[in-house]
């Protein structure tokens, strides 16, 4: 049983180098697709989603200055939650809202 299993191994194993493939070359230049440079950051893209406390935290921005298109829930839905808004500023405001009451992060 033991040869029986030893010649399988050696027929498997050595059928690979029977076979005298050789893989081609990688691409010299740039970095591969869907990779990123040495030392840039990956910015995670997060869906928009409505909240409750949508509203709220648009007028809130609004009260500190931003305004944009509208806040986004970026957190699971449930008694705390936290939006983010992008402002036409290019900055970002973000409020924490817990049982629908808002604050400024």
């Amino acid at each position: 049983m033991k040869a029986l299993l030893a010649l399988a191994m050696a027929t498997v194993l050595g059928g690979c180098t029977m076979l005298r493939t050789t893989m081609p070359a990688a691409p010299a230049a740039g970095p591969a697709k869907g990779t990123q440079p040495a030392g840039s950051v990956q910015v995670e893209r997060v869906p928009y989603r409505v909240g409750v406390s949508s509203v709220t935290v648009e007028q809130l921005a609004r009260q500190h200055a931003c305004v944009g298109p509208g806040a986004g829930l970026i957190t699971e839905p449930g008694p705390v939650e936290v939006y983010r808004l992008q402002c036409s500023d290019g900055k970002v405001f973000m409020a924490r809202c817990e049982l629908r009451q808002c604050r400024k992060m």
